[in-house]
């Protein structure tokens, strides 16, 4: 049996050579059967590895197929610029069905469409098995028959996963606009709208008050019908003003009248 250095050595060269995950079973197939270590020797080495890769530009990942050496993906960024090609950019239609599929496996097609409210595409679908992310498992036992879809090993894999209960849970996938309305957020595109009544200022709302109708105006001032003439109700007014005028001018007039008598019989 080869020291624990050296098993240490050889199982971070068969990582890095591979290029893809190993299994526990596949890092013993390593080996000759009489100097085949333990798996629980084959995780304390795998542990080390993990502590010296520690401040590193990699890591050892267990993901759905085994262990396997990566970069960190805080370097991504610049290690992606290695390859002229750009990674496929899936539709938003693809990520919703993937994502019922995984977390609502086994799931038929037809409770897809019953969930989102939409036809699924056969392309969908068939990117989804050709890149071995969906394999179908087993029919549901009503008419028809249909698929039952569940996610694979690959798709942990693509996905950095140990397994499924690594998945966020759906309560802390929350919707963007929630998000925006706690934090009170405005969406960038509507940011040339005009503020509602609510969000205007107190100078903003009364610039915006509508202009005073002919039934608002103060109680002095006397409205005009369309032709420009003043209103019935002015002239009743002058009417009875004209009158108090007449009165008044009548009592002073008999009040002079009186004092004039007076003197001539003095």
């Amino acid at each position: 049996m080869s020291s624990n250095e050296t098993l240490k050595q050889i199982i971070e060269a068969a990582l890095l050579a591979a290029g893809r995950p190993l299994s526990l079973d596949q890092l013993q197939a390593l080996f000759e059967k009489e100097d085949e270590p333990e798996k629980k020797s084959l995780r304390e080495i795998l542990a080390e590895l993990t502590e010296d890769y520690l401040g590193r530009g990699i890591e050892i990942r267990e993901v759905g197929n085994g262990f396997r050496i990566q970069v960190r993906s805080e370097f991504s960024p610049w290690v992606s610029k290695l390859w002229d090609e750009r990674p496929p950019k899936y539709s938003r239609a693809l990520l919703e069905t993937l994502a019922l599929i995984a977390y609502r496996q086994p799931i038929t097609r037809g409770e897809i469409e019953d969930i989102r409210g939409v036809s699924v595409s056969t392309n969908i679908v068939k990117t989804l098995t050709e890149r071995e992310w969906v394999r179908v498992v087993g029919h549901r036992d009503v008419p028809g028959k249909p698929a039952l879809y569940a996610t694979t090993k690959e798709f942990l894999d693509y996905f950095n996963l140990k397994g499924l209960s690594e998945l966020p849970t759906l309560a802390e996938i929350r919707d963007l606009d929630s998000i925006n309305r706690e934090l009170e957020l405005k969406d960038p595109d509507k940011l040339d709208e005009e503020p509602t009544e609510s969000e205007q200022t107190p100078d903003e709302v009364m610039d915006a008050q509508p202009v005073v109708e002919t039934d608002q105006l103060e109680e002095n001032e006397i409205p005009e019908d369309e032709s420009g003439q003043k209103s019935e109700h002015s002239t009743v007014s002058e009417t009875q003003d004209t009158s108090v005028d007449a009165e008044k001018d009548e009592l002073e007039a008999d009040q002079i009248d009186q004092a004039e008598t007076g003197r001539l019989y003095e």
